[in-house]
């Protein structure tokens, strides 16, 4: 093999793999003994699907000598997030109470993603329960960051945006309901998609019913080193399926829309770091030198109620039981997290979740409304540049100042729009990016103002060890 498989993208990799100038067999090998050197630094990848991978690859090699079909992601090594169902595997979301959780089938995107030939090699890791922007737990272990140890690599998908970080597979799989893609990526120097609720069809057998805040603003979506990564990754993952009645039929390229963006640099006053204000700043030329209208807008709706909205259906939605769960894990970030909202949780009354409904879709409204004037929305990814390791567990004051700072984390999902994180460098061991927002359904806006953000900040490299 002469070809680095980590110098091509997944499109370039799969064209390889399927003209057959690159072997899938080489492809996994290569990128499998690349996860034995690294992983165990990191702990990214905590579920191994090694010997699954390589016989996918036989089998996919002799389909393209044979002349068969070959999908879009022919020999593409991709990482799943211990969150979702994959058969065969513990859906454990990093608790050990799910550790014997074993799923007899895939998640919908997963099948879709195996029956374009991508090739699994791992399962990623998350904190228990997916609480936290840390990623740590008693069943897994915890997950340190490839560009940074001493820094988080984002939670709760940041066994995905270390793997990324780290070349552990081109396209990585994460999950956002608070920022849980957008985070790592931005921690981890890479670059991560929150698609539209609904775009990805995900749905876990393992895991029953879904509580009302997972149907109104989880997704899944992917992590890559570059955006175009991520436009594939889409591409396979999106689509209707019958077993997630929450997806939706919708095309990835809309309408040309106006080359108009808004540069929101504070939002609702919040506190932003100098190094990101300059990094929205440099954003912000760059799309101008690129043809677009960029603006500083007198007035933008505001986020800071739907962050507390959000919030306030996860404490109304079961809370009682997730207090419960996370006093049997025994897992001192869940606990963490938990005790900061008791005393709010045990306040709220019946009446309040159909306002706090009612409120969501007022608060909707007036950001469509912006987003029919602009869009594209610069925005920060957090207040603060990357959290050092375990941060949240250092007092109140810290997870409180950790809360205020991840305010577009937490509200976006609300509101119910895809997102983007762009890295904009790594500078001293220190990643940080800028964060791209459009309207529902336009994630194809956002990856092309993304790859403009690319070019002029430099595509990710990963991390060498």
């Amino acid at each position: 093999m002469t070809l680095d498989p980590l110098s091509l993208s997944a499109r370039n990799l799969a064209n390889h793999i399927a003209r057959g100038t690159l072997s899938p067999v080489d492809v996994t090998r290569a990128t499998l003994d690349r996860v034995a050197a690294l992983n165990p630094q990191i702990n990214a990848i905590v579920q191994d699907c090694g010997d699954e991978a390589m016989e996918a690859a036989e089998a996919l090699d002799k389909r393209i000598k044979a002349g068969g079909r070959v999908g879009k992601l022919a020999g593409v090594p991709v990482t799943i997030k211990v969150i979702t169902d994959q058969a065969g595997h513990a859906t454990t979301n990093g608790t050990k109470l799910a550790a014997d959780l074993v799923a007899d089938e895939d998640s919908p995107f997963v099948a879709r993603m195996r029956a374009e030939d991508a090739l699994i090699i791992g399962r990623t890791n998350t904190p228990a329960f997916s609480y936290r922007w840390f990623t740590s737990n008693a069943q897994h272990g915890t997950t340190l960051n490839p560009r940074n140890a001493d820094l988080t690599p984002g939670g709760s998908s940041g066994g995905a945006g270390a793997a990324t970080a780290a070349g552990l597979g081109h396209i990585a799989h994460g999950t956002d309901i608070a920022g849980s893609i957008r985070y790592p990526a931005y921690a981890c120097g890479v670059q991560g998609l929150r698609p539209s609720v609904g775009r990805v069809p995900s749905y876990n057998m393992t895991g029953g019913a879904r509580p009302i805040g997972p149907q109104l603003m989880a997704v899944s979506g992917p992590l890559a080193l570059r955006v175009d990564d991520l436009r594939l990754a889409l591409e396979v993952m999106s689509g209707e399926e019958p077993g997630d009645p929450l997806s939706y039929p919708v095309l990835l390229t809309g309408p040309d829309l106006p080359r108009r963006a808004a540069l929101v640099r504070r939002p609702d006053g919040m506190a932003v770091d100098p190094r990101i204000l300059d990094d929205l700043d440099r954003a912000a030329a760059m799309l101008r030198a690129a043809g677009w209208e960029v603006e500083e807008p007198a007035s933008v709706p505001p986020l800071t109620e739907a962050k507390e909205l959000q919030i306030d259906l996860w404490l109304m939605d079961g809370f009682a039981e997730k207090a419960a769960a996370a006093e049997a894990e025994g897992d001192p970030g869940a606990l963490a997290l938990i005790g900061r909202f008791a005393a709010r949780a045990a306040e709220f009354q019946p009446n309040q979740l159909s306002a706090a409904l009612q409120r969501r879709l007022a608060l909707m409204r007036e950001w469509r409304m912006f987003l029919s004037d602009y869009p594209v929305v610069l925005m920060p990814v957090s207040g603060e540049l990357p959290f050092k390791a375990d941060e949240d567990l250092t007092g109140a004051d810290a997870l409180n100042r950790i809360w205020d700072a991840q305010l577009s984390q937490i509200a976006l999902p609300l509101l119910a729009l895809p997102g983007l994180s762009v890295c904009s460098g790594i500078i001293d061991g220190v990643p940080s990016g800028v964060q791209i927002v459009t309207p529902p359904w336009r994630e194809d806006i956002a990856l092309m103002a993304g790859e403009v953000l690319e070019q002029g900040f430099g595509t990710p490299q990963p991390w060498q060890g």
